[in-house]
């Protein structure tokens, strides 16, 4: 199984804002979506950083009340792990754990197009699981 799998089940839409955007506005943009993190970019395509939950919580603890009024730019991961959509579902599993990150944007020829989370790769790895226990299920059933 590889990412471009999941990608076609969850969708290749990623939400981005810009680096020179407030953090207010990156808060919100989080807590409208739902979702964990936003990748930073000017152009929609190319990543310059991702801003996560994290980020925002260590910019707390180094500014305080004057967090919401920074850049995007001073609180965003600069060094952005990211995949492609060939990368298999294991080896994501890996550098997630490994790197500590729950989030990785999917890049198509230095291009944004997707991004996963550790929500996705479980899910998947659940489908999986169900399905080769239902085909076993199957099996020993016909077998009987």
């Amino acid at each position: 199984m590889n990412v471009e799998t999941i990608l076609r089940n969850k969708g290749s839409s990623v939400a981005t804002i810009a680096p020179e955007d407030t953090l207010e506005a990156a808060i919100g943009l989080l807590r409208q979506l739902g979702i964990g993190a936003v990748v930073v970019s000017s152009d929609g395509e190319t990543v310059v950083g991702i801003l996560s939950e994290r980020d925002i919580v260590h910019a707390l603890a180094a500014h305080g009340g004057e967090l919401l009024k920074l850049t995007v730019s001073a609180a965003m991961t600069r060094t952005v792990v990211t995949c492609e959509p060939e990368d298999t579902v294991a080896s994501l599993m890996a550098e997630m754990t490994n790197r500590r990150i729950r989030h990785l944007p999917v890049l198509r020829g230095g291009r944004l197009c997707g991004i996963v989370s550790i929500g996705d790769i479980v899910k998947n790895r659940l489908d999986e699981i169900e399905s080769e226990a239902s085909s076993l299920r199957s099996f020993i059933v016909g077998a009987a």
